[in-house]
């Protein structure tokens, strides 16, 4: 609970401008000039080799992405929404079934159940804002096919709960782990936990690609083969088509760039942690607002694609950051469930109390690898300072 009472008027008097503000919520360039040649270079391979559909660095990429994730199979797609689509067609699930999601992630996780012509079915979240078990077995009907559990900001869903359920009730589980590339669950990688994994290389995400591209994993070998049919316009070979599907295929191009970038992706989750832990420490006993944890269980482990806040004042706060020089982003201000497109699921406001109470004081600060420890204290000292600490 919140309980300090803070003053609505004035706002404090405004930092000094020093070194460290100035500082933008992510800062692409930065992170891709140390690797510029490398990059380049392994552009120039796939240039002179001519191989740009399915080339051998496509394979190679899957090969090294599975084995980071504990899985036996990593098949490589064209983005994260075409990765929970396949998921979704892979299992057989369309007309008719229901997929129990989370209403406060990004629209992709509904939109992908809703392209395969199934209903999204939200359940509320927890405080850590991934689903809430007891209000996913809530939603259980005879029509729900499979659970879709999202990693939101990288943060590890309570997946031993949900694979319980599942089991229970005979559900698939997929995994929306678009935010949360080498994030741990009960000592496994996330992405091996259920019955298929749903990745996201986007720009912004923890492993990115210089474009959109997006990974599977799974550790059944018949859905793996699916898969791999179904990115690639159904084709067995190039002369039999055994299911209408679409191209959704991996660049090569994107593939080589993922490769040297794979080299990196650990010591840059272990930068973000780092951070994470910093800020911790730096809006440690300030009442007004509280930092996320790594994860529900012991041992767990976040990604931290997102450093999300939950402030008291949250919009006035942002403001005060953006004029001493510091982006903050919100992930994210609408819940799916009021979203226009979600008008026919017949909800309203006050569907998903927790979803919608945390959307009003959510609030994602830099953590991007290269951020220095001076700026995130100068961050963290422009917080304290709004709220008169």
């Amino acid at each position: 609970m919140l309980t300090q009472a803070i003053p609505k008027s004035p706002h404090p008097s405004p930092l000094p401008k020093k070194e460290g503000a100035g500082i933008p919520y992510i800062d692409l360039a930065r992170q891709h000039a140390p690797l510029r040649e490398e990059l380049l270079a392994a552009c120039a391979q796939v240039i002179d080799s001519g191989q740009f559909i399915l080339g051998p660095q496509v394979a190679a990429f899957e090969e090294a992405f599975a084995r980071l994730c504990g899985t036996r199979h990593a098949i490589g797609v064209s983005n994260g929404t075409d990765a929970l689509v396949l998921a979704l067609r892979a299992l057989g699930i369309g007309a008719c079934d229901e997929v129990i999601t989370a209403p406060n992630s990004f629209v992709a996780s509904a939109s992908a159940i809703a392209l395969v012509g199934a209903t999204p079915v939200f359940a509320d979240v927890d405080d850590d804002m991934n689903l809430d078990p007891l209000q996913v077995a809530a939603r259980i009907t005879p029509r729900t096919r499979a659970i879709m559990p999202v990693h939101l900001t990288g943060r590890p869903a309570d997946m031993s709960a949900i694979m319980h359920l599942a089991q229970w009730h005979k559900l698939h589980v997929i995994e929306d782990a678009a935010q949360a590339v080498l994030a741990e669950h009960a000592g496994r990688r996330v992405g091996s936990l259920g019955h298929i994994g749903c990745f996201s290389m986007h720009p912004l995400k923890t492993l990115s690609a210089c474009g959109d591209a997006g990974a599977i994993t799974t550790n059944d070998d018949v859905l793996a083969q699916r898969l791999r049919t179904l990115r690639n316009l159904g084709l067995r070979s190039r002369e039999q088509c055994e299911a209408w599907s679409g191209n959704c295929r991996l660049d090569t191009m994107q593939a080589a760039m993922l490769l040297v970038k794979l080299r990196h992706v650990e010591g840059w989750t272990q930068a973000r942690r780092g951070h994470a832990a910093h800020y911790r420490q730096a809006l440690a006993n300030l009442d007004s607002v509280r930092t996320p944890a790594d994860g529900p269980h012991p041992g767990d482990t976040c990604a931290y694609h997102t450093f999300v806040i939950q402030a008291d004042r949250r919009d006035e706060l942002k403001s005060f950051l953006a004029a001493h020089g510091i982006q903050t982003a919100i992930h994210y201000p609408i819940p799916i469930h009021l979203q226009d497109a979600a008008q026919p699921l017949g909800y309203a406001p006050g569907s998903f109390p927790v979803a919608e109470r945390l959307a009003q004081r959510i609030l994602s600060l830099p953590i991007y690898p290269e951020l220095t420890s001076e700026q995130v204290d100068y961050i963290a000292a422009t917080i304290r300072r709004f709220y008169g600490r």
